[in-house]
Formats: structure tokens, C-alpha cells, sequence
């Protein structure tokens, strides 16, 4: 904790940015980070139309001012958000102020600010809801540096969704109660796990929402799987931070769609936890970057998304235990996408659906 705490402190430091940091993806926030942030001026919307789109060549040459500030709502991890924002303030000179919260929290976020647009940049760790912020037409188009080299079906048809970052939901279990694990799906509603098996909650969790409705579109007995593990006792501890937690101290014995790059981090730093992906596949869930419509900061923002697929940036997603958004960076402290078993995902079927079965889950849990 020291460790995170000094990380943290020089990073902000560095950035000169004001943070409201969430220690983990079920964290709140603890002070106030906007209220210089909601001092920005809305661009109008002519300003914002002009920006609906970007071409390849245009993306190339944009330029941040140098001077001025970029406002980015980001989720966890915060010790990623803050050595981002610092290294983007040292290469530029600009100022990043930062709002860090699980995506229900940045969403609602959003929502409190329609009638007057603060954040420039937003950053989800849910494709589907970036995808419904498309629908709903918040973000502009726009070619960001290092388009050619981005990890396939990491940005949408439209351009406007990059996925800079991902992370996976798999399997993860305390080791001092099971020594070795490999159930599939399926098999963890068998009554030898009954009552040890817990979920994160998916209504705030975007990486469970989205695995859920992968499992439910992408399987033919998806939602049989989903009412099987209710009826073997499945708990809903909380949020990402919460759920681990009750397996790291041994509460529960296994977590289903845990966050793996939580995992990794908890291994490494001594948990008696391990995981896996079952072998009937999972969801890799691309985190979105997306360029608000109204961003106060325009031209900011989009020296910021070029930034984020930038070496130094991509590096430090891959030492953060996430996946890089770039095919040419390699992860050497955990699994990487092509070792990765996936479920067939098909987000036009799943972004209808996750929500609902979110809910759902909730529902046939209490």
C-alpha cells in the first residue's frame, strides 16, 4: 500500500493534475477532483460539429497546444491513470485534471454534467457502453497515432471507439482451498462448489456485464450456466475490489468472471489466488478511449488519444497487467490475447442484451 501511495504522489506531482483516485474499481471517490474541471466552458455546438470527423491525415498532424489542460474520466487501475497523465504532462506540457471511477460512476458522471460538458476524453472499461455512447452520438470520429498497428476489432467501423487497453474476465480461486482448478463454466455449478462461488457485481462491473452477455449470446446454454451457478449459491459480494477480496481471504473459495488483470496484480504481490480462462472461452474486453463531442479541449483531446497508443503509454498498460491495445507490445507478467480462449462475441447481439442480463443475475441471486 505504501508502495501504490508513493507511486501515486509522484505521479500526480508530475502531472500537476487534481485526481479523485478509487483505490480499486469498487472504490468511491473520496474528494472533490472537479471543481476546477467544472469551471471549462462547454465548446458550443458548431465547434463540436466541426470536429465530428477526422481524417487518417488530419488524425497525423494533430498536434496538442502545449499549453492548457485535458480533462480524462478513467477507470481503474488509478496507478495506471496517474503515470499516464504524468508522462502525457512531461512529453506536452499540458495539464491533465482526471476523474477516476468504475464506469457506472463515469457514467452517471456524464449524465449530471449534460447541461454543462467538462470531460474532453472518457475512457470506459466496457466496450458495450462505449458502443451505446456512439448510439447516443457523444462521440466524434477520429484517426488516432498508430491506427495500423491497434489489436483487430479494437476500434469500431466508425473510428470514434479506440481500445487502447483490455482486460478478460476468467476463473479465480483461493489455492489454500483448491490447490488446482479447471472448471469450465458449466462445471462450477456442481454441488462440490456449492455455496464457495461468488461473481462481481455486473450492474457495476462493465467488464461482467459484457461477459455475461457474451455468455448468454455466445453460448446456446448460456443463460441455463447463469440460473445453474444462482441454484449452487452464488454470491454477489460488490464491485471488482469487493468480490476479490472475498476470495483472497478465503470467504469464498472461487471467483467467476474475475477481472484478470486484478488477479495478476494480487499474485504478484504474494495472495494465495491463481486463474485461468475456461476452455470453452471468455471475453476479451477492449477498454474504449473515446473523444467526447462536446470536449472543452478538443485538440487536446486528440493529442491525448495519440498519446495513449503511444510506446511509452502502451508499456505502461502492459506493466499494469492489461492487455496493450497495440499488436507489437507483449505482456510478460501475464497471459496474452492469443493464448487467451475466447467466447464468440458478437457486440451487436451483446450491447441489447447486457444490461438486461445484468440485472437478471442480480435478480436470481438474492
Amino acid at each position: 500500500m505504501k508502495r501504490s501511495t508513493m507511486k501515486r504522489a509522484a505521479a500526480l506531482l508530475a502531472a500537476g493534475c487534481m485526481t479523485v483516485s478509487l483505490a480499486a474499481c469498487g472504490s468511491t471517490a473520496t474528494s472533490g477532483s472537479s471543481s476546477t474541471a467544472s469551471e471549462s466552458a462547454p465548446a458550443s455546438s458548431s465547434e463540436a460539429a466541426s470536429e465530428s470527423t477526422a481524417t487518417p491525415e488530419a488524425s497525423s498532424e494533430a498536434t496538442a497546444t502545449g499549453s492548457g489542460k485535458v480533462t480524462v474520466y478513467m477507470p481503474s487501475p488509478a496507478g495506471l491513470a496517474d503515470k499516464l497523465a504524468a508522462a502525457f504532462t512531461e512529453e506536452t506540457g499540458i495539464q491533465v485534471e482526471q476523474f477516476q471511477g468504475t464506469t457506472g460512476e463515469i457514467l452517471a458522471r456524464l449524465e449530471t454534467e449534460e447541461a454543462n460538458p467538462v470531460a474532453d476524453v472518457v475512457i470506459l472499461a466496457s466496450w458495450s457502453d462505449g458502443l451505446s455512447m456512439k448510439a447516443d452520438d457523444k462521440i466524434v470520429s477520429y484517426t488516432p497515432a498508430n491506427a495500423d498497428k491497434i489489436q483487430p476489432g479494437w476500434i469500431d467501423d466508425d473510428s470514434m471507439l479506440f481500445g487502447y487497453s483490455a482486460s478478460a474476465v476468467g476463473v479465480i480461486y483461493n489455492t489454500t482451498i483448491y490447490p488446482e482448478l479447471n472448471a469450465d463454466w458449466a462445471d462450477l455449478a456442481d454441488s462440490q462448489y456449492a455455496d464457495d462461488i461468488a461473481i462481481p457485481d455486473p450492474e457495476k462491473s462493465g467488464a461482467c456485464k459484457d461477459f455475461l452477455a457474451g455468455l448468454v449470446t455466445g453460448l446456446d446454454n448460456g443463460e441455463e450456466i447463469m440460473q445453474s451457478w444462482a441454484d449452487n449459491g452464488l454470491t454477489v459480494p460488490g464491485a471488482n475490489a469487493a468480490a476479490l477480496e472475498a476470495v483472497t481471504t478465503g470467504e469464498k473459495g472461487i471467483l467467476i468472471a474475475g477481472v484478470d488483470y486484478n488477479a495478476y496484480s494480487s499474485i504478484d504481490d504474494g495472495e494465495p489466488i491463481n486463474i485461468y480462462y475456461p476452455a470453452s472461452g471468455t471475453v476479451i474486453n477492449p477498454r474504449p478511449a473515446m473523444i467526447m463531442k462536446t470536449a472543452p479541449d478538443m485538440d487536446n483531446a486528440k493529442a491525448f488519444v495519440d498519446f495513449l497508443f503511444s510506446d511509452e503509454a502502451q508499456q505502461l498498460v502492459a506493466d499494469a497487467y492489461l492487455l496493450p491495445g497495440r499488436t507489437d507490445i507483449q505482456c510478460s507478467n501475464r497471459t496474452n490475447v492469443a493464448d487467451i480462449p475466447q467466447l464468440p462475441t458478437d457486440w451487436d447481439a451483446m450491447v441489447p442484451v447486457a444490461d438486461e442480463t445484468a440485472a437478471k443475475l442480480n435478480e436470481i441471486c438474492q
